[in-house]
């Protein structure tokens, strides 16, 4: 049971440690990606993206939608369906120069046990007092896009609203603003996501009953206090290039770069505040029908553990998709979540439904 207790107390710890610590990795569910596609391609979508998963992952890319609306959505569970990861969007064209977006996003830990009440005013163990909660992140993101004019280029943005919940024991709400651009010129496409660009804002606050700060203060656990967490401005820039086989088979390779003003962090181009992180992405498609999609990113600079030296590793992704009569697509990838060693790979399935209204 103590173990049980310290899932709480490590929960609780962790939200404050978050305020003491802003404003590095901060918002990190929102980094994780949707769609399929695009984690099978490694989050290489900046420059080459124009669906309603556009909306995320650079919501310029919105004018792309040849259809009068897109519906999306998908699942995918980590750490052996511990945690839960959602999202789910939708899109239509207000017209010929102009587009709009909704996206809902989720990533939650459920029913994590509350021990904090075990013992009972008699110091009896009464195992009905045990209680579950949820630590769920939500994002709820409205998107523009707009076509200014200049042949080639759209620009887009997002206004976005973020609350976290640690059952009812701390919340916050936090609100952000991430713009977009795209240009296609003479067969390459060029994309450029500017995301939190004024910084988002997180206000916590914390609401736990006698009980729980009894224990703890008993074990030496600093009581969470109210505060602001802040997440800094990230930019990613992408290239990307399309090529045709013999009128069947089709090639789309795109590059982004990741650039983080957080501070140092572990990636391929460590910096203080500027830290570097490359992926790489390739779709082979077959008469735009299925789908062959890898990726690799992630690189990190590990120390030996023996030896004086440094080593590199990656995280590879792979997927499918299959375009069924050219209105419902059903991707697949699957991800390295980051540890080869004990090969944590998460399946991940995502839908899209494209709906065109009735000719007169």
């Amino acid at each position: 049971m103590k173990h049980l207790t310290a899932i709480l107390i490590l929960t609780l710890a962790w939200a404050d440690g978050a305020l003491a610590q802003a404003p590095k990795y901060s918002n990190e569910f929102l980094s994780i990606g949707v769609g399929a596609r695009g984690l099978a391609m490694s989050k290489a979508q900046v420059a080459s993206v124009n669906d309603v998963t556009s909306a995320y992952w650079n919501p310029a890319g919105l004018m792309g939608i040849q259809n009068d609306l897109q519906v999306s959505a998908q699942h995918a569970e980590y750490f052996a369906g511990i945690a839960k990861y959602d999202y789910a969007g939708v899109a239509t064209k207000i017209d010929s120069s102009s587009a709009l977006a909704f996206s809902f996003v989720r990533f939650g830990v459920d029913d994590i046990p509350n021990t904090t009440d075990l013992i009972d005013q008699n110091g009896q163990v009464n195992y009905d007092r045990i209680t579950s909660f949820s630590a769920a992140d939500y994002a709820f993101l409205v998107s523009y896009a707009r076509n200014l004019g200049i042949e080639g280029l759209t620009v887009g943005g997002n206004a976005k609203v973020v609350y976290r919940q640690i059952g009812s024991m701390a919340k916050a709400w936090g609100f952000g603003l991430d713009v977009g651009a795209q240009y296609n010129y003479k067969g390459w496409r060029f994309g450029a996501m500017g995301r939190d660009i004024t910084s988002t804002f997180n206000s916590w606050s914390f609401n736990l009953d006698s009980t729980t700060v009894a224990v703890f203060q008993a074990t030496d656990n600093e009581i969470p206090s109210n505060g602001l967490e802040i997440t800094l401005p990230k930019l990613v820039l992408g290239a990307a290039r399309e090529f045709t086989i013999k009128d069947r088979v089709g090639i789309l390779a795109e590059v982004n770069v990741d650039i983080t003003t957080d501070g140092k962090r572990n990636v391929l181009i460590s910096g203080d505040p500027l830290s570097i992180d490359p992926n790489l992405g390739v779709e082979i498609d077959y008469m735009d029908i299925v789908y062959f999609r890898a990726g690799i990113g992630n690189f990190q600079r590990i120390k030996a553990e023996v030896g004086n030296y440094y080593e590199y590793s990656f995280q590879p992704n792979i997927g499918i998709g299959v375009q069924l009569k050219e209105t419902v697509s059903i991707d697949y990838a699957l991800t390295d979540i980051g540890d080869q060693s004990v090969a944590l790979y998460s399946n991940v399935f995502s839908l899209r439904i494209a709906i065109n209204k009735k000719s007169g």
